[in-house]
């Protein structure tokens, strides 16, 4: 069985008992793309492919934001840890980046390398010798990853030794769990911390403890952003926890609102939004931008 506590070292919340690497790869590898897999699950396919417009919108963004600190990002190297069915890599190849990354799962480099990244490779993401081999990178990425591995600590300092140029971003986007619109819909609807999922989610981060962690691990933060924070859906009645058809309303409901806000000219002004709630720990999800410290060892 079980229980949340606050990792002891570097100050975030996890599971514990740690799942062992047994039970973690085979859920990676057996479980998680599988097609009878009742979870929602971003990573599907079927998911990014049906809601194209809505990841693209984050790619976009990280694109926005990489180039604001990088410059012109055309022919800079890009790379995705876990990058499942590639569609972060298939939009920046587009961009004209050189796009690479690791994948635990055969079925998603296959697929990977059916769409013209032919520079994913299968590999272990905890592993150290996993990025000793590979070629400086501008850019990192870490889409909904770190929330899952049960060394996030030791992976972030390898991806700084190994992987990220001098001059490099890292970006990360993981889950904000226990902010404060999704403990209150917890506690008055009585809906028994949803969010825990063991083996799936190891850590449960908020946007202070992600921050510690990477300047812990030797990264210092320059952007932090949220998403919009969809359990507001939840104080206002609208109760989609285990209702699959509610759910994917309020989800209609929140790509209309961004839509919207793009189509008459409002972009900035919800970028600035997205930054306000990441500063308030709301938001569905935590966007991170972090740069390597130089000489931090």
């Amino acid at each position: 069985m079980y229980q949340v506590i606050e990792d002891s070292k570097h100050g975030y919340k996890r599971l514990d008992p740690l799942p062992t690497i047994e039970q973690v790869e085979k859920y990676y590898k057996e479980d998680f793309y599988s097609e009878t897999n009742p979870a929602f699950n971003d990573s599907s396919l079927d998911v990014q492919q049906k809601d194209k417009v809505f990841f693209d919108s984050r790619w976009e963004r990280i694109y926005q934001v990489c180039n604001e600190f990088i410059g012109d990002l055309t022919n800079k190297k890009i790379y995705d840890i876990g990058f499942g069915y590639a569609q972060a890599l298939i939009y920046f190849k587009e961009k004209g980046l050189a796009c690479s990354g690791i994948e635990p799962s055969e079925e998603g480099v296959e697929y990977a390398n059916s769409k013209g990244i032919t520079n994913g490779k299968i590999g272990g993401i905890e592993e150290e010798s996993s990025y000793a081999s590979e070629d400086k990178q501008d850019v990192v990425l870490l889409i909904n990853v770190l929330e899952h591995l049960r060394t996030p600590f030791e992976t972030l300092v390898n991806i700084r030794k190994h992987l990220i140029a001098n001059n490099g971003l890292i970006v990360i986007d993981v889950p904000n769990e226990y902010n404060t619109f999704q403990t209150i819909a917890n506690e008055e609807y009585n809906l028994k911390d949803w969010w825990i999922a063991p083996p799936k989610h190891i850590n449960y981060f908020s946007p202070s403890s992600l921050e510690s962690l990477l300047n812990q691990a030797g990264f210092e933060v320059v952007k932090r952003e949220a998403s919009f924070p969809i359990e507001l859906f939840l104080l206002f009645g609208d109760v989609y926890i285990g209702d699959g058809k509610l759910g994917s309303a309020c989800h209609k409901k929140r790509v209309q609102f961004e839509y919207l806000m793009r189509k008459h000219g409002q972009e900035k002004k919800l970028n600035e939004l997205y930054e306000a709630f990441a500063s308030l720990e709301l938001g569905r999800q935590i966007v991170m931008y972090a740069k390597p410290v130089l000489h931090h060892d």
